[in-house]
């Protein structure tokens, strides 16, 4: 994905080998990701994004400026013809595991045992199973089972 925030060249990235490290240079603010979090959840506008997070305005047009140019989100016109709409792209919507799972840790991890949280569903209303990683046999892969091969 070209592009600085500004449509420019590409930024200076943190690890340029390293795809973790170039997905947190393009959505790893927190902002950002909840963004992309409320748009899969149906905000489309301007206003549905800032009464969903609370985020100042200035900071809110920054970061769907960026996303936006990042090709993450996609401006569309209103039916109503009046003002502009987002729309996650398919880059966007790929960030789905990644957002089911960063919730998944944050309901093992971030919560206490009783605290109230939202939870997420699917179509029939059951609850979204852990996603796990696995290997092409199936088994379940893990930090202590896989490793990184290094260009070069």
């Amino acid at each position: 994905m070209a592009g600085d925030d500004t449509g420019g060249p590409d930024p200076a990235w943190t690890d340029p080998s390293c795809p973790v490290a170039r997905t947190v240079d393009l959505v790893g603010d927190r902002w950002s990701l909840l963004i992309v979090r409320d748009a899969m959840d149906g905000a489309r506008s301007f206003t549905d994004f800032q009464q969903r997070t609370g985020i100042a305005r200035n900071i809110l047009t920054d970061r769907l400026r960026k996303l936006t140019a990042r090709g993450l989100l996609a401006q569309v016109d209103a039916p109503s013809g009046r003002r502009r709409l987002y729309t996650l792209t398919d880059a966007g919507k790929d960030l789905f595991p990644v957002i089911v799972t960063l919730r998944q840790w944050g309901e093992r991890h971030a919560f206490d045992q009783d605290e109230p949280r939202s939870v997420l569903v699917d179509d029939e209303g059951a609850p979204v199973p852990e996603l796990l990683p696995a290997a092409a046999n199936g088994s379940p892969l893990t930090a202590d089972t896989t490793t990184v091969r290094r260009p070069g």
